[in-house]
Parts: C-alpha cells; sequence; structure tokens
C-alpha cells in the first residue's frame, strides 16, 4: 500500500490510530521545548522528556508491533492498516519526529554559551584542559573499556539496550593480505555522560564518547583505524508473562527471567552519527535483521536525556523555574495534622497533588507505624521513590508487631527490579507481600490502616489516582481521598480481600473497579446522560483522563453526542476517539493539557440531570485498563469534596496557556485566550485557591 492510500485510509477510519496519536503528544510536548518564552533550562528538560519518551515507545509500543510482524501475526490498527504498512507509516513519522528535535536542539544550542556553559568536543578545548581529559580518561574511563572484535573467532557480542557504543573497523598489514575488523566498544553506561570542566564563569560539558573517541588509539595499538562509527540500539521491551491462577516464586522467577531476556530483546531501533561506515551497517541490518525505516541518523547529541545533567547541575539551580510551595488543601486546615487520626473521624479530605503536598498520606503511614492503638495495614504499591519513606513506614510497622500487607506490582514497567527488592526486604522484615496477581497488573492505589479505637475498630482509607511516591508527586498531578466513611472502609476490605485472597465481592457502593465491571459502570452513566439528553432534560459529560483508546466506550460516546449530550474529554495523551465529525461526534470536544506537570489525574463528572456523579481514581479509557489490569474508581459523596473537584475540572476547562485543542484530523492547535479573555494558566491559578473556596456544583 502507498503513503498517499494509506493517509487516505487513516483519515476515512472513525477511529485515531493508538501510536499514531502518542507520536502527536509527543509532539506537544516538543512544543513546550520550541517556546522562545520559557527559560532555557526548562526548554531543555522538556526536550530531555521528548527523548526519554521516545526511548519507551520504541521498547513497547514498537516492540509490540513486532512481536506480530515477527511472529507472523495478524494486527490490524485502528486507522485500518495491517502491520506492515502500519509499520512504514510510523517509522516515517517517528523519523520526521526525530529531525524535529534535531532541529530544536540546535536552537537550544545557540542559547547555551550565555547561559553560562557550553557542550564541546575535545578538539575545542584548551591544551591544559585537554591535560585534564586525558588524566580523567587513563584514570577513570580506560579501565572501563572493553573492546569486544566480531570475526570468524569471536561470536557477536551481546549490545546492551540504550547504551552508547563504538563499532571500530580497524586493518592489520600482514605479509600474506590484509584484513579488516570490526571491534565494538561500550561506553561506560555507569559514568556520567559528560566530563565537567569550570573555565572562569562558565562550565564546559565534554561528552564521554568524545574523550573516549579521541583516545580510541590507545585501544588499537599497532593495528590501522579505517573508521569510528557511534550508534545506539533500542531493544524490544514488550514482554508478557504466562497466564497462571497462582500466586508463587515461579511467577517471581518467571519475572526476573523475562527481565534477563529483554537485554536480549530484538533491535527495533539503531541511532547511528552521520555518514556511517557502509561496512558496518551492513552487517549491523544483517544481523539484526533491519532497515532503513529502522535506522536514524543523528546529527547531533545521540540520546538527549544527557541534557538533565545539566538540567539539574548544582551551578545552574537558580535557572530553573521552581514551582511554589504546595498550600493546604481547602479539607486540610493549618493544625489538622496534630492530631490526624481524630481530625480524620470526622472530615474526609481531597488532596489536589502537586497543589497540595502528599505529606499528609506519608505522615499519616508513618504515625500508624508507631501508633500503639493500629494493628494492621494495608496497602498497593505500583511505583516507589528512591529511599522510599513508605517502605521505612512499612518496615517500622512489622518491627512494631503490627501486621503489613503489601501488593508490590512487579509487572510495574521499568521498576520491575526494584519492587522486587523493596518485595524482599519487606519480606525479610515480617510483611505479608504478594507480587502483584499474574494474570493482571495492579495499578489501583489504595491504603487501609486499621486502628483500634475502644471497643470499635475504624479504618482509615487512601484511595487515589497517583503512586505512594514522594518525589513523583511533586511533578505529577494527582487526586486522592483520605476517609474513615464505614462505606469507603467495608469497600476497600472487600477489595483487598479479592486481591490478597480468592473471594468475589458483590458490588461494591463507592467504588467500579476491573476487571470486575468497570467498563460496563461507565458505559452505564454515559448512555443515562443519553437517556436525559433524548428526554429534553439536562446533561453532559466531563473527563479528565491520560488515555482514551477503548472502542466500547468510544462508541458510547459517539452514540450520547448525536443524541445531544455535550462531552467534553481533558485527554492528555493518546485520544483514539476523533472529535467533531459530522453525523458522529458534532457534540465532543476533546482539549490535551501539557504543561509544568505531568497531568495524571483521572476524574469523571456525569451532569445526571443537576444531581452530578463525579468519580475519580487509577484508571483510563483503554482495553488494557478494563479487562488486563486491577483498577479503582471511587464515587466522591461529600458535597463540599464534590464541589472542588468540580472546580479542578472547570479550571482544566478554563486553561488557555497549557491546552491544545484536537481537531477532527487528530492534529492539534495551541488555544490562545479569546478576543476580551484572559490568559488562565491553571498551573498557577491551583496555588491561589481560598479555603473557603466557593464554587458550582454543575459543570453544565
Amino acid at each position: 500500500m502507498n503513503s498517499i492510500k494509506a493517509s487516505e485510509q487513516i483519515r476515512r477510519s472513525n477511529y485515531i490510530s493508538r501510536d499514531l496519536s502518542w507520536l502527536r503528544f509527543n509532539y506537544r510536548v516538543l512544543d513546550l521545548a520550541r517556546n522562545p518564552q520559557t527559560p532555557l533550562f526548562d526548554r531543555m528538560k522538556f526536550l530531555a522528556i521528548t527523548s526519554s519518551n521516545l526511548d519507551e515507545f520504541f521498547m513497547i509500543r514498537v516492540g509490540s508491533l513486532y512481536n506480530y510482524i515477527d511472529f507472523g501475526k495478524e494486527r490490524i490498527d485502528y486507522s485500518g492498516l495491517r502491520e506492515l504498512p502500519f509499520r512504514k507509516k510510523l517509522l516515517d513519522l517517528a523519523h520526521r519526529f526525530v529531525g524535529d528535535q534535531c532541529a530544536v536542539y540546535e536552537e537550544l544550542k545557540a542559547d547555551f554559551d550565555k547561559n553560562g556553559f557550553n557542550i564541546c568536543r575535545v578538539d575545542d578545548l584548551t591544551e591544559g584542559e585537554q591535560a585534564k581529559a586525558a588524566t580523567y580518561f587513563k584514570n577513570t574511563i580506560y579501565p572501563l573499556l572493553t573492546p569486544m572484535v566480531y570475526d570468524s573467532y569471536h561470536g557477536f557480542p551481546l549490545m546492551m539496550n540504550q547504551l552508547l557504543i563504538f563499532a571500530v573497523v580497524t586493518r592489520t598489514s600482514e605479509e600474506e593480505k590484509q584484513q579488516s575488523r570490526v571491534t565494538f566498544v561500550q561506553v561506560p553506561g555507569n559514568l556520567s555522560r559528560f566530563f565537567e570542566i569550570s573555565r572562569k564563569n562558565k562550565i564546559i560539558f565534554v561528552p564521554l564518547e568524545e574523550i573516549i573517541r579521541w583516545n580510541m588509539h590507545k585501544l588499537f595499538r599497532n593495528v590501522e583505524i579505517e573508521s569510528v562509527n557511534l550508534f545506539r540500539i533500542t531493544r524490544n521491551g514488550d514482554f508478557t508473562l504466562e497466564e497462571s491462577d497462582d500466586m508463587d516464586q515461579d511467577f517471581v522467577q518467571e519475572v526476573k527471567q523475562k527481565l534477563k531476556n529483554r537485554k536480549k530483546g530484538r533491535v527495533v531501533r539503531l541511532e547511528v552519527e552521520r555518514t556511517p561506515s557502509p561496512y558496518v551497517m551492513k552487517m549491523l541490518k544483517e544481523r539484526w535483521t533491519i532497515d532503513n525505516g529502522n535506522i536514524f541518523s543523528i546529527d547531533r547529541l545521540i540520546d538527549l536525556k544527557a541534557l538533565w545533567q545539566i538540567v539539574k547541575h548544582p551551578h545552574f539551580s537558580n535557572k530553573v523555574q521552581r514551582p511554589p510551595s504546595a498550600v493546604p488543601a481547602p479539607s486540610l486546615p493549618p493544625g489538622s495534622m496534630d492530631n490526624i487520626f481524630e481530625y480524620l473521624k470526622h472530615h474526609d479530605v481531597l488532596l489536589h497533588h502537586p497543589y497540595n503536598s502528599i505529606e499528609p498520606v506519608v505522615t499519616l503511614l508513618e504515625k500508624a507505624a508507631e501508633d500503639p492503638y493500629v494493628l494492621g495495614i494495608k496497602q498497593t504499591i505500583y511505583r516507589l521513590a528512591e529511599n522510599s519513606r513508605v517502605t521505612a513506614a512499612l518496615l517500622k510497622a512489622a518491627e512494631n508487631g503490627k501486621h503489613v500487607s503489601a501488593l508490590l506490582e512487579v509487572k510495574a514497567r521499568f521498576d520491575e527490579e526494584r519492587n522486587l527488592r523493596e518485595g524482599e526486604k519487606l519480606e525479610k522484615a515480617g510483611c505479608f507481600v504478594i507480587y502483584g496477581i499474574s494474570k493482571y497488573k495492579t495499578h489501583t492505589k489504595m491504603l487501609m490502616i486499621i486502628r483500634k479505637e475502644g471497643e470499635k475498630v475504624t479504618r482509615y482509607v487512601h484511595i487515589g489516582s497517583g503512586n505512594y511516591n514522594e518525589q513523583t508527586s511533586r511533578m505529577y498531578t494527582d487526586i486522592s481521598l483520605l476517609t474513615t466513611d464505614d462505606v469507603y472502609g467495608h469497600d476497600v476490605s472487600e477489595f483487598f480481600n479479592v486481591i490478597t485472597g480468592h473471594s468475589y465481592p458483590e458490588n461494591y457502593e463507592y467504588l467500579i473497579t476491573a476487571p470486575k465491571d468497570m467498563r460496563q459502570q461507565l458505559i452505564e452513566l454515559i448512555r443515562q446522560e443519553k437517556r436525559n439528553a433524548e428526554s429534553g432534560l439536562p446533561s453532559g459529560i466531563v473527563i479528565k483522563i491520560n488515555s482514551l483508546e477503548d472502542k466500547e466506550v468510544i462508541d458510547e460516546f459517539y452514540e450520547a453526542s448525536q443524541a445531544g449530550v455535550q462531552i467534553k474529554l481533558i485527554v492528555r495523551g493518546i485520544c483514539c476517539l476523533r472529535p467533531g465529525r459530522e453525523g458522529l461526534s458534532e457534540n465532543i470536544q476533546v482539549s490535551s493539557i501539557v504543561g509544568e506537570y505531568l497531568e495524571h489525574a483521572r476524574l469523571f463528572y456525569f451532569h445526571n440531570n443537576g444531581n452530578p456523579q463525579v468519580l475519580g481514581g487509577s484508571a483510563d479509557i483503554m482495553v488494557r485498563s478494563f479487562e488486563r489490569r486491577i483498577e479503582a474508581l471511587f464515587y466522591i459523596v461529600h458535597e463540599d469534596l464534590k464541589r472542588q473537584t468540580i472546580n479542578i475540572l472547570r479550571y482544566n476547562l478554563m486553561d488557555n496557556q497549557n491546552s491544545y485543542i484536537m481537531r477532527e484530523d487528530g492534529s492539534y492547535i495551541k488555544r490562545q485566550p479569546e478576543e476580551g479573555e484572559e490568559p488562565f494558566n491553571m498551573h498557577r491559578e491551583f496555588y491561589h485557591l481560598s479555603t473557603e473556596m466557593e464554587v458550582e456544583a454543575c459543570l453544565f
């Protein structure tokens, strides 16, 4: 299928390709790096994020596509394209994106010098600076280098995923004939990417690979170096586990084996410097069964994640925008943390991170670990911070004789090894640890503390959309609820019994869970709005999520739109729904907010004829969320907290500084203030909310 026919087929489809939609999302992040009004170091941060995003995209999404191609399995994309035509379309767009990345990097480079630093090659250094680089090579780099020759006597070496590697072609002049060989030299991944040199009021950052290139002759004595070729590979990181009804040691061993196999996954991308050796490229293409579609020629720094070293450098700490300090939650006034157990017995608390700190949650857990009346703690854990206070509190609780149950999801992508390590640590301390459920990925975020208070036991519940991670909670927007309401307590107790034991609960009152019936319950909420519209009653839907991909729910949105329901969707990343198509989705608006924080909250609002139903939680509208994950959404029932949640959605809809509007063809345009409209940046406004805030109870 040629590119014109493929583009026409994509345009005709009522659905937008998940993977093509993701690339458009990364373009929105790149747009932040382009913005000349943004300080340089923040632009560098966003550029580094696009590089990290693209790495994961190739490992998982392109890797998944190759699972179909390599094993001859059929796959039809939402766009209607089969595997190979879709591969071409996807890789063509990825090439275009990398070209745009390079252009943005060149724009930023022009401002490096006047901001007190530069990235230089060794040839750009003074004689004295070259001497420092030579000493660093001799004492630190050289001992870590291991040249690996590939010839008829030596097998092809294992290349590490996403490390920089040199392919060095050498020739020895022998009496009988001349002979060329290729030797691979991996750049050490455990050293900082840049060697730093102070120069007056400036810092010079010299890429590690340039120092190695400058000294390459020291690794190849008495042979002629024909060419030195720097490259980087990305391997397929998408793996699934064999389904099992039992959660035992065999499952954990299988996870560990899959992690080892990931290091040997098929190569799906090769990044290489311009004008590489044809001899090397022919060899690598044949070895890894790739073609020019998988090969990305880079004429700037390979792997822009290296920019983090500069962005986070202490010398430039005053040049990076810092968010304001967190403000007290409207439902958690100052002083209430002094006796958090007593306060929560009488008040539900809604937290909106990072504007409200995660500190109340962590402090509650730490107090529970020490409190003599606390009998037990149950928690689901997906991603933890380095040196996690959450782990420390659970360890302390176990040491103090409390019952501690923790479900650590060992299938949390790229955190598998850390979660295995943390789980083993908790097990040794006497905690009851479950390493996930083999058939499903446990993505829900729940904590329950059981405390004896007189003749009764009180359950302190925390449930939300974000991870129990003190570091990311300062960078991700999330919502969460703290409560002692008996209905939440009962539902969460039942939920823990399901995921840690062998129980099939009756219907929850305040929870909607997956894989049980989340999709169907959301569909019923959508259909109720459709029935209201058809009956002439007020209706409306507002949803804020990370991704929208499930066809069944998308079709329900289409039908509700055709019945006259106004639907406003705030979808940060992937959106497979096509808004504004005549006869299909005229009443659906889609926006995407990409700004200072990663928009991670999931919020659902249904007008319900003036008596809104509002939910928050961990789930997106995706097939994986409904069928392959353990997820939970929770109803927000307290009227004051419901109003606060509605206000969060209202601010998202009002934002005209970070918001992009999705068009019918799947492209996005940056939203601008309309004539007479004041600029509204929700990331700023959320820091100025009053604890006495008055907001309306409805969005329509």
